[in-house]
């Protein structure tokens, strides 16, 4: 029996998080994000064109924070070295306020993210975009 729980248990740890919002209420959100982001794929084809002034959040969902092709404040590469990976309870924290959500995850009340806006509301769905329009977390 203790086996069956064991193996029950890690199964349901292999089932890819699945995100919690509105895809489709996502891709119109994030007309508010694509002035300073893009969506990129790793070979090129550009599926949302947008702003160059922060990173292409393709394959954004699973990743470590501050580890792709960009150049990162120095606060969110700390976070990412520190274990924090993208998942959608850390992506709708930090959108609706980066400095305090790198103050609290640092916990250091100097922190600062290069990120200024705040998404008031609808986190939840971009999130769930992102992961529509994202390979798989590995």
């Amino acid at each position: 029996m203790k086996r069956l729980i064991a193996t029950a248990a890690l199964a349901m740890l292999a089932v890819p998080a699945f995100a919690e919002g509105d895809a489709a209420k996502g891709e119109k959100g994030f007309k508010k994000c694509k002035s300073c982001h893009m969506i990129v794929s790793d070979d090129g084809e550009t599926i949302v064109k947008g702003g160059k002034t922060g990173p292409n959040l393709f394959g954004l969902p699973g990743r470590a924070a501050g580890t792709a092709d960009f150049k990162y404040g120095a606060d969110l590469v700390a976070a990412g070295e520190a274990g924090l990976v993208w998942d959608e309870a850390n992506f709708v924290a930090y959108t609706t306020d980066p400095k305090a959500f790198l103050q609290e995850t640092l916990g250091s009340t100097s922190a600062k993210s290069k990120m200024s806006f705040k998404l008031k509301k609808g986190g939840e769905d971009i999130w769930a975009y992102l992961v529509s329009v994202s390979p798989a977390a590995e």
